[in-house]
């Protein structure tokens, strides 16, 4: 009994001290991303909507920005034939919303951060280049859906009532997800404690080829929770760099529950989400094979 005291004694004492590291970039980080929530917002919706066939551009670079309020968007501006399937697509594959903080917390990784979100950005550009430009030509008008011909009359940008000031918020936001990645710490810890880092780390190691598929359905789970569990799975190093590109690249934040809830077409849904699992799975794949 006095070694599992120990033991959770241990295990509790590192899961502390490992999310008590992130504090201070986390709280940076989130101070950085309110502010341009709060003085750039509207200017960004429209940059969004108003790209017309080559949204997917500026969808691309606004994904990068690490929140998923903007998939969000992109989700609703699809359903209302504002945004092509295209942008909808490169929004939600550049999105990384809270692993984004979460890596920048470690400044061993600033370079790796760069890379997966240059990598990101890439694909999501490519990505909806084919979907908009030569797949348009071929796919029925049903299953592509999505951009109308004109967003010159479409107000999209939402008022939000700002109850704290950017500094209250962004504390929020830090001690909330301090506080899942302390958990997240904690459990993962107990984990290892029990059946040992070797063997967690063994048996995702021996998916192989399919680590970035499973992780890609990991990144798919509409919750920004999501993003935080395979940044710390990457940090504690049991899934590759590709797995980690393949689970955030398939994973848009809360985007794919509301466009699910907000677009009617049940076979456009399926065909983006099924999209946006495959191009993540098969980018994770290829990283996996090249640079792992």
């Amino acid at each position: 009994m006095r070694f599992i005291v120990e033991d959770m004694a241990d295990v509790l004492a590192d899961a502390v001290l490992d999310s008590a590291k992130m504090l201070p970039f986390l709280f940076f980080a989130y101070l950085l991303i309110e502010w341009l929530e709060r003085h750039h917002g509207q200017h960004i919706e429209r940059a969004l909507a108003g790209g017309g066939r080559w949204g997917f551009v500026p969808g691309a670079l606004l994904g990068c920005v690490p929140q998923c309020g903007f998939s969000t968007l992109a989700a609703n501006l699809y359903a209302s034939r504002v945004i092509t399937p295209g942008t909808l697509l490169a929004v939600f594959v550049a999105t990384s919303d809270e692993a984004v903080p979460l890596l920048a917390a470690v400044p061993a990784l600033w370079w790796t951060l760069g890379l997966l979100l240059a990598g990101k950005a890439a694909v999501a550009v490519i990505a909806g280049a084919v979907l908009d430009l030569p797949l348009r030509r071929v796919l029925p008008a049903g299953l592509y859906g999505g951009y109308a011909g004109s967003a010159a009359d479409i107000d999209c940008h939402e008022e939000h009532e700002e109850e704290s000031g950017i500094a209250a918020a962004a504390l929020r936001h830090t001690l909330e997800i301090f506080a899942f990645v302390l958990v997240f710490n904690l459990l993962l810890g107990l984990l290892f404690a029990a059946v040992g880092a070797d063997a967690v780390t063994a048996l995702l190691g021996g998916l192989g080829v399919l680590q970035p598929a499973a992780a890609a359905l990991i990144g798919m789970v509409p919750n920004c929770a999501a993003s935080v569990l395979l940044a710390q799975l990457y940090l504690q190093g049991a899934i590759s760099f590709g797995s980690l590109f393949a689970g955030l690249a398939a994973g848009a934040g809360i985007g794919l529950a509301v466009l699910w809830r907000v677009n009617p077409s049940r076979r456009q849904n399926l065909f983006l989400t099924g999209l946006l699992w495959a191009l993540g799975t098969v980018c994770g794949i290829v990283l996996q094979i090249f640079v792992a």
